[in-house]
């Protein structure tokens, strides 16, 4: 009983004493209101600055990949130019015929 009786004249003594977290946010509505909104704007604009970084990272990789889908087309169209070439040497014209075939050209 003492116990309580001192813990009560402390209290009475100590009008400042410590409020848990919900009564200190019933006491501070707007305060906490207003934590809780720019805490979510913050959280918000770390997502969006996340996303503008992932969107700049997948158009340089787009970048890239068109790049080399140019440069395999060009070496495509190379490899297929020699070995035209190289089947318009051919006197029998078996191997021209058979690469418009493969090439799928109407020539």
């Amino acid at each position: 009983m003492a116990l309580s009786s001192s813990a009560s004249s402390s209290t009475a003594q100590n009008p400042r004493r410590s409020l848990g977290l919900f009564a200190n946010a019933r006491k501070h509505k707007h305060s906490f209101i207003q934590f809780a909104a720019m805490t979510g704007i913050l959280l918000l604009s770390l997502r969006s600055l996340g996303q503008k970084y992932r969107i700049h990272d997948l158009l340089e990789d787009t970048s890239a990949l068109r790049e080399e889908r140019e440069s395999l087309a060009d070496r495509m169209g190379t490899v297929k130019r020699d070995l035209r070439r190289e089947a318009s040497l051919d006197s029998t014209g078996f191997l021209a015929s058979r690469l418009r075939l493969l090439f799928g050209d109407e020539e």
